[in-house]
Parts: C-alpha cells; structure tokens; sequence
C-alpha cells in the first residue's frame, strides 16, 4: 500500500489501545508501520536495482525483528531514555506486521520468505491507493482531533478516539473480507465463459477501482493469445468484447536466449504472468528485440539478439 495508508494505520493502532503499553507509541507505530519501504534506498543503485530488491529484504518475515529494532532504537535516542523499551519492541514489531500484511493484499505481493525463497505473495485485493481505507482511516483520525476542537468551545470531556480507532481496524478486515468475495466472483465469471471459440488455459483478476470496488481487471489467456477485459461485477460480461487482444510469442530459440539474460532472468523472478513478444530489428541485420511484461504492470525486460540467437544487450523499463 501506499506510506499515508502505512502511516494512518499507525496512528490508528496507537490509538486503539496500543498508547497504553508506550507513552511514545504513536511515533513509533509510525515509523514501524513505514519502515520496511527503506529499501527505497536501493535506488540510488538506479531503477532496476530497485525493481528487484523493493519488497524483498527489509518485508521477509525473516528480517522483521530487525526491522522493528530500527524504530525503537530511534526513538529511544530521540527521547534519550530506555524506558519501556521491551513494550516499545512488541509494539514496533506490530508495526511492521501491519505493513507486511497490507502490501499482502495488493497485487505486486511481498517475498515473506526472503532469503530461502523468493516467492511472491499476493492476494490481488487492494489497490496500492485505495479511497475507501484513505476515507475511513482519515476519520479514524480526524474524528479525535474535530471532537476536541467540540468539546473545547463547550467545555465537555474530550474522547480518546479509541473507538473511532477500532472500528477503523475492524473496517479494513471486514472490508478485506468482501474484496476476496469480489475477486473469487470475478475469476470464477472468468473461468465460466468461453473466448474464441475455446475455454481459458488461465484467467486473473486484477484490483483496478479507486473508489468502485466492483471494477476489476480481468485477464484470459489462450495458447496463442491474451485478451483483456475491464469488468464491472455489477453488470454483464461480455466476452467477445475484449479492451485489447495480445498475440503472444511462439516458444523458440530467441525466447530460450533471451532467458539467459541477466535482467530478463531477474525480471521472470518477479513476473506471475509473463507476455512474450518478438520484433525483428534491422541493426543488428537478422536480429530480434524480444519483450517480456507482466499482465498486472508496466514493467518490461528486453533482450536485443543478433541473428544467432546471442544476448547483445538487455535493458528493463517502466
């Protein structure tokens, strides 16, 4: 997800009780529930050095103890004091399970077993920016601060926020809950039609609504080809009415050299639903630029081949 949804969930665990374990939990939630995107770090190293070490080492389950150790060490030398570091340490470490299991429900996914596998985990729920959670975690939050701002001009008591901060936490489990449902009836409207003529070899669902969570991104694939639909499950699906249909690459000795190639082996690491395509290309005479992208985003690899079949150069783009 994106760091203002990290962040409001920090607040919002502070102020669900969280704040009765730490006097500073807020700041430290906030930072726990961020920490893991340090491997923005990596792209000092350049785009592509970033694309394959983002949601690898700083989210592994693996490195979380580490990770949470970041924050409360800051804030302890911040504070210039120790105590209540061991309640600051579980509470940190809340922080970060918080942000490994929000980008869990995304589609870009997170590899929870770095460094013994690097297997990608998504649920294809969420949106990276989803308006629903933004909206109800911006009430969790301002909820609290407009009730003082009340109570102060008439003098009554002002609320902790505890409640408005717990029915934000239950919103996004049950909210969650209901996207699964709506992903499962998209893939199973999917798998029950027919395109061309002919079943589906495979199918997937993509988030893709903002605001409607009944849009989805749905995508079909035959033997020969993709096809791509946006869907709305609230109406009918047409299947003979594809957005784009996209003829794939024929397995052959230029997608076999092309996998040897650094980026484009890195890049299928990453790659759930990889798209083969084959230009020729007249420098080098004879040879071919072969692509790789993935359905879900616009990332791609390129090898360009010289006419045996031999890797002159790769490149990844955005």
């Amino acid at each position: 997800m994106d760091n203002l949804t990290h962040t409001l969930t920090g607040v919002v665990l502070s102020r669900a009780g969280l704040n009765r374990w730490y006097s500073k939990s807020i700041a430290l939630l906030i930072l726990s529930a961020n920490i893991p995107d340090i491997d923005i770090v990596a792209a000092f190293g350049g785009a592509f050095n970033y694309f394959v070490f983002h949601r690898s080492v700083t989210h592994a389950i693996a490195m979380a103890p580490v990770m949470a150790a970041i924050p409360v060490l800051l804030v302890c030398a911040f504070s210039r004091s120790l105590e209540g570091w061991r309640a600051a340490y579980v509470i940190s470490l809340i922080g970060v399970a918080s942000h490994l299991l929000l980008d869990w429900t995304n589609s870009y996914g997170v590899r929870f077993l770095w460094p013994f596998s690097s297997r990608w985990f998504e649920l294809d729920l969420n949106s990276i920016i989803d308006l629903w959670i933004w909206g109800v975690l911006l009430l969790a939050w301002l909820g609290p601060l407009l009730g003082r701002l009340v109570s102060g001009e008439i003098g009554a008591k002002a609320g902790s926020g505890r409640g408005l901060a717990i029915f934000a936490l239950v919103f996004l489990v049950v909210y969650d809950f209901g996207r699964g449902l709506a992903h499962q009836r998209a893939i199973e409207t999917l798998n029950a039609r027919v395109y061309q003529g002919a079943a589906a070899i495979r199918v997937a669902a993509f988030p893709i609504g903002e605001v409607n969570p009944f849009e989805w991104s749905g995508w079909v694939e035959r033997p020969e080809l993709v096809m791509h639909f946006s869907m709305n499950l609230l109406g009918e699906f047409d299947p003979t009415a594809p957005q784009r249909t996209i003829y794939k690459a024929a397995e052959g000795p230029a997608l076999d050299a092309a996998r040897q190639a650094y980026v484009v082996r890195k890049f299928l690491e990453f790659a759930q639903y990889p798209l083969w395509q084959v230009t020729p290309i007249a420098d080098p005479e004879g040879g071919h630029r072969v692509e790789v992208r993935d359905w879900r985003f616009p990332f791609t690899a390129v090898a360009i081949l010289d006419q045996g079949n031999r890797v002159l150069d790769s490149s990844f783009h955005f």
